[in-house]
């Protein structure tokens, strides 16, 4: 009988932590989804630097829940620094947008000398769950040697196609899309 009553409390202690148990971290990144050019350019863009308000500066995904409320969500999180995922996005954005693979993070520019810089300053990173994203980005594009400077703010919100959270990460890879795709019409203009 003592056994039985040592293997239930057992049992019934490791239902308990199991119960307690937090939830697992889920990752997520953000991707390209810019489309593809029709034709090439022997362009060269070097990106960077970017950056992010500080209250979505962190490891979490922060949501937006009102005018004046937003929640910091423990376990659904950036794979990495959320500057340096945009900068990425942005690349590779570029890279399809202008049809050269030519684009390269700021940081790298020592390695040749681009023809175009460009610096995005992000204003609002909102996260709607379920809802919808919204980005407000001003950005820059500086042409090499005395060429002209151009001056933007893209404003845009997509919405989410579906309630959790990969949706929402994907809405925010579209709205970068279009980010980039503005950018990548002034680094086209004459």
């Amino acid at each position: 009988m003592h056994r039985l009553t040592t293997f239930a409390t057992a049992c019934i202690l490791a239902a308990m932590a199991a119960a307690c148990a937090s939830p697992p971290s889920q990752f997520y990144t953000l991707n390209s989804t810019a489309t593809l050019a029709t034709t090439g350019s022997v362009v060269s863009v070097a990106v960077g630097p970017v950056v992010v308000p500080a209250v979505v500066d962190c490891p979490q995904i922060v949501l937006t829940m009102g005018a004046n409320q937003l929640r910091v969500d423990e376990f659904n999180r950036w794979a990495s620094p959320l500057a340096e995922n945009i900068t990425q996005v942005v690349i590779a954005d570029l890279v399809r947008e202008l049809g050269t693979a030519r684009v390269w993070a700021q940081a790298q520019t020592a390695l040749a000398k681009p023809d175009f810089q460009v610096t995005v300053d992000v204003q609002r990173f909102d996260s709607v769950l379920g809802e919808a994203v919204e980005i407000d980005a001003l950005w820059t594009v500086r042409a090499a040697a005395g060429g002209a400077t151009r001056s933007g703010r893209s404003q845009v919100r997509e919405l989410a196609a579906g309630a959790g959270f990969a949706p929402l990460v994907a809405a925010h890879s579209r709205a970068l899309a279009r980010v980039s795709g503005d950018i990548a019409t002034a680094i086209r203009a004459p």
